[in-house]
């Protein structure tokens, strides 16, 4: 059975561009890519990390489940150079699951939705572009709501399709 998997990806370690790219092209190895945002380049969140990121929701069309593609974008994380040095800190790539269909799961591995997607400008930007109307399955309220009543000043600018 196929559900919608969706992921942000990002990194603001070594060349932006290209890492995402590969992460893009890695992901697409889990199922069929249905939608991607543009790439935005967004301010650091969390207080640690130094620069700037570029970012990118991604959905995907997946037959794993929620624990494989976590085991599958941990090891796309590894082998695009991160190292888990510093919570929130600077790195070439970090991919977390926003969504998984319509499923609630909280596990000592994995929170889906991702517990702070309606914190984050970042995230619901780039969501808001390509799922407006989506609901989060615990809160009810869509991308769209969960953006303009994000407390998030951080600035978050389209670079490219």
């Amino acid at each position: 059975m196929f559900k919608k998997a969706v992921l942000i990806l990002g990194g603001n370690k070594g060349d932006r561009n290209a890492l995402l790219t590969s992460a893009v092209k890695a992901v697409s190895e889990l199922g069929e890519v249905t939608a991607k945002s543009k790439v935005y380049e967004t301010e650091a969140w969390g207080g640690v990390a130094k620069g700037p990121f570029l970012n990118q929701i991604v959905e995907i069309n997946t037959a794993h489940s929620p624990l494989e593609v976590l085991a599958a974008i941990q090891q796309i994380e590894i082998d695009l150079g991160r190292q888990r040095e510093e919570h929130w800190g600077d790195r070439t790539m970090d991919i977390d699951i926003i969504y998984f269909g319509g499923l609630v799961l909280e596990t000592s591995e994995l929170k889906i939705p991702h517990p702070y997607l309606a914190d984050r400008k970042f995230v619901l930007v780039p969501l808001t572009e390509i799922l407006p109307g989506f609901a989060h399955p615990v809160s009810g309220k869509n991308s769209k709501q969960m953006l303009e009543e994000c407390e998030d000043k951080s600035k978050v600018k389209a670079v490219k399709e």
